[in-house]
């Protein structure tokens, strides 16, 4: 009950103009607007989903349903059937896949903290675009329940490589995603 109180007042909270907010196991994180290449590397996702099947919506809220979680996605890849009113939350379970673009400040948040919360929701794959290593890692087959929640399977593919999407039935090409320049490596996933 306490969790659906914070959603609850999660959703009544506007950011600030030009920046994001997401509501991450309780803790309300608010992240500025992103720069071109992460923006690019979204657009060229969208792009390339087949649109008679599947809708790629960006900056919708994910209900988890469990818990006290909210996260805003880059992109929430759905079936074009599921559809939410403007400014309702998308239900985890009408979800195929969830993209994040990792930036310097967001990699610890979106390798750790998202693939757990999004493999405790069961959300069949979560794709990370990460123009700091160049590679998208793909996470299937989730397990677990709550903070222990995490995917079996990886598969690590460098820019420039097709990055199968096997829950929608692509090969991405990523040959378009850009790199950051000038950031210190990290050591994820």
């Amino acid at each position: 009950m306490r969790d659906r109180i914070i959603v609850e007042y999660f959703q009544e909270l506007r950011p600030p103009e030009g920046a994001r907010a997401e509501l991450l196991r309780g803790t309300i994180v608010i992240a500025p607007s992103s720069g071109a290449i992460h923006d690019g590397n979204v657009s060229a996702v969208v792009n390339q989903l087949p649109r008679t099947c599947w809708s790629g919506i960006t900056s919708q809220g994910v209900d988890m349903l469990e818990g006290s979680s909210v996260p805003v996605p880059d992109v929430v890849v759905a079936e074009r059937a599921a559809r939410v009113e403007r400014g309702a939350l998308m239900p985890s379970q009408a979800v195929t896949a969830l993209v994040e673009v990792v930036c310097a400040r967001s990699v610890y948040r979106d390798y750790l903290i998202k693939g757990s919360i999004y493999a405790a929701a069961k959300v069949p794959a979560y794709l990370i675009i990460d123009p700091v290593m160049a590679q998208c890692v793909l996470f299937t087959e989730p397990t677990g329940h709550g903070e222990n929640a995490d995917y079996r399977c990886r598969r690590i593919t460098a820019f420039g490589d097709s990055t199968p999407l096997e829950p929608v039935g692509i090969e991405l090409d990523t040959s378009e995603f850009a790199v950051y320049e000038n950031i210190r490596p990290h050591r994820y996933p």
